[in-house]
């Protein structure tokens, strides 16, 4: 397999669809939730990222087939006074699993956030998800804390209506 990381141009509709099309196969998994996209986030995800800033794509392609991505967010560290990029899709279709593509977007991602003068790459991990973790520890990620006694950092939501 020959696979090839690229910026995605989220105006080129080769890349708005590969991003689709993988962000739709990740939601379909249960690690991403089991259900497809909505007909309105399959039509409108591209135009709403592409007119976000802070927003960094990264695609996979074996060929022409779109196999992997990263979508990343620039946020900032009040503590640092620094940007920082968070991973917040990462994902790589079930056949091209096991080629190390996961481990080349977040080589991608590292190099783009030190471009950017990021003091950190963030990301969030299902507790049940051993297969992403082991990947995430194996690139350098631990869980985060400020002190031991102040216990370790959970990822939390509120879903607006």
């Amino acid at each position: 397999m020959m696979v090839d990381i690229v910026k995605a141009d989220l105006a080129d509709p080769v890349h708005a669809r590969a991003l689709v099309d993988v962000l739709d196969v990740y939601a379909c998994d249960i690690m991403g939730g089991g259900t497809p996209l909505s007909a309105f986030t399959r039509a409108n995800l591209a135009a709403e990222l592409g007119k976000r800033a802070g927003v960094h794509v990264f695609l996979a392609f074996d060929g022409q087939q779109a196999v992997g991505l990263a979508n990343c967010i620039e946020g900032f560290s009040s503590f640092a006074c620094k940007p920082l990029l968070n991973i917040h899709d990462l994902a790589v279709t079930p056949a091209a699993r096991g080629q190390c593509i996961g481990r080349r977007l977040i080589e991608r991602v590292v190099q783009e956030a030190r471009a950017l003068g990021c003091c950190k790459v963030t990301l969030e991990v299902l507790e049940g998800n051993a297969v992403a973790q082991s990947l995430y520890r194996a690139t350098g990620f631990a869980g985060y804390e400020l002190k031991a006694e102040s216990g370790r950092a959970m990822f939390m939501q509120k879903v607006l209506d």
